[in-house]
């Protein structure tokens, strides 16, 4: 593994809202600030920021975690990075001046996931130690749960001063009007299309061969076998694979309705019986009940699918294919009465951004994977037959429609207003945080230590 990579796993900064992952260049470069990486330094406190504390090797390693996630750190100063890292422990402090709660059990989860990672890649818990130059395991999981919880902290007050900002119709317009016409931003291409997608059927022999497998796994455990160790070894389930099928949920998470009714209906120490879901079928071991919350353990099959039912299901999304462009029936038409995603069946195939929440994709920032398959597509083209490997169902065929492609463009009010819209929303957003940090710059202790103090920053940490 890179070991750069991997610093920047424990290290990584706190993320920041609109422009947040870039540094904001100052005013003026510093003047007398010892240059990045010109020659050692001792180590120690160069500003303070109510109760916390910046070190002169938090630069070093915050310019370690850019590196190590790819980006350059040529046109960023020390200066600069001072300034981000006094915007980040302002935030923190501020959050705990207004009593945001910030679960440590969330924290913990958060830190497990990251060690689980650190010890695959490193091979065990003393090489993880020795690599970041601990004395012991306590100490690193210690220094490590700080780091989390400041992030949580800072990222929780972020979001209170954000989420009460709106834009309303004619703050939106005012925003566009205030820009000059020859400074109206370039728009890329952008896309709204619509998919049909056709699932191969599973039979009722491949299903049963899943839930006798599952069945024997319940009963090695309720022998002596370590559930955690099976969900390691055989679930399918990506995203809890590496921690052993846990999970905390609450009945507020996010989980499909028969997970959960399954889940709540369990005692502690039980395991369900084999039950079926979109993603395959699963078992759960509640291991406990805190409160309102469940943690629990799953092991996630599926049932796979035959040569024979994914060329029927081929064979039908085709003869779908040829009877819209037969116009036999519209694309839209097709879509809510025979594709097989539930999510854009209903609207006839329609896609939505995930990112703007409206049906507008814009052509330079698609999914890479979609890109490839439409990017050549004009208004009206229907793609030829894909084989789509969704990584949560499977196998499964698709064609897709460009229902209307907007060529690049200077923005327009009328056509584009949703994207303008983010943009006023951002800048009103921008505008809160700095009111918000101009006020707080004021009330709170800050001491910015040595030549640091000859630093010219964007906000006022030197209250001059």
């Amino acid at each position: 593994m890179n070991n750069k990579k991997l610093i920047g796993i424990f290290l990584f900064l706190i993320s920041f809202y609109a422009n947040s992952q870039e540094i904001i260049k100052e005013k003026e470069p510093e003047k007398k600030v010892v240059q990045q990486h010109k020659r050692q330094k001792i180590d120690g406190i160069i500003a303070t920021v109510g109760d916390y504390t910046v070190l002169d090797s938090d630069i070093d390693k915050a310019f370690l975690e850019i590196q190590s996630s790819g980006g350059s750190t040529k046109d960023i100063t020390r200066c600069q990075m001072l300034g981000k890292l006094l915007e980040d422990k302002l935030y923190a402090h501020q959050a705990i001046q207004d009593s945001i709660i910030v679960k440590d059990e969330e924290v913990k989860e958060k830190m497990n996931q990251q060690i689980d990672y650190m010890v695959e890649q490193l091979k065990s818990m003393d090489n993880v130690v020795k690599y970041f130059k601990k004395n012991n395991e306590d100490e690193f999981k210690t220094e490590l749960f700080e780091i989390l919880k400041q992030q949580k902290l800072a990222s929780e007050m972020q979001k209170k001063i954000i989420d009460p900002v709106q834009i309303t119709p004619e703050e939106t317009r005012s925003f566009f009007k205030k820009i000059p016409e020859n400074e109206r931003p370039l728009l890329g291409a952008q896309l709204e299309i619509a998919q049909i997608v056709i699932a191969p059927k599973v039979t009722a022999a491949e299903k049963q061969v899943v839930i006798d497998r599952l069945k024997q796994i319940k009963k090695e455990v309720q022998e002596g076998a370590s559930f955690t160790t099976k969900a390691v070894l055989y679930t399918e389930d990506p995203g809890s694979r590496a921690s052993g099928g846990f999970y905390k949920i609450n009945k507020k998470t996010p989980f499909v309705k028969e997970f959960k009714d399954v889940a709540f209906s369990l005692q502690e120490g039980e395991i369900s019986e084999p039950f079926e879901t979109e993603f395959g079928f699963h078992i759960i071991y509640l291991e406990k009940i805190k409160g309102q919350d469940l943690e629990l353990r799953h092991i996630l099959l599926t049932a796979k699918v035959t040569p024979d039912a994914l060329k029927e299901a081929k064979a039908k999304i085709e003869l779908i294919k040829k009877r819209i462009q037969d116009k036999e029936i519209t694309f839209a038409e097709a879509a809510r009465t025979m594709s097989d995603e539930k999510e854009t069946r209903t609207n006839g195939g329609t896609l939505i951004n995930p990112k703007s929440q409206d049906t507008h994709f814009e052509l330079t920032n698609m999914d890479p994977v979609i890109y490839g398959q439409v990017s050549n597509m004009k208004s009206g083209d229907i793609s030829p037959v894909i084989l789509d490997e969704d990584p949560k169902m499977g196998k499964r065929y698709k064609i897709i429609m460009v229902t209307n492609k907007i060529e690049e463009h200077i923005a327009d009010f009328s056509k584009d207003f949703i994207k303008i819209k983010e943009l006023a929303l951002k800048e009103k957003q921008i505008n809160a945080i700095a009111k918000w940090s101009e006020q707080k710059i004021k009330e709170t202790y800050i001491k910015i230590n040595g030549e640091y103090r000859d630093c010219v920053f964007t906000n006022n940490w030197l209250k001059k």
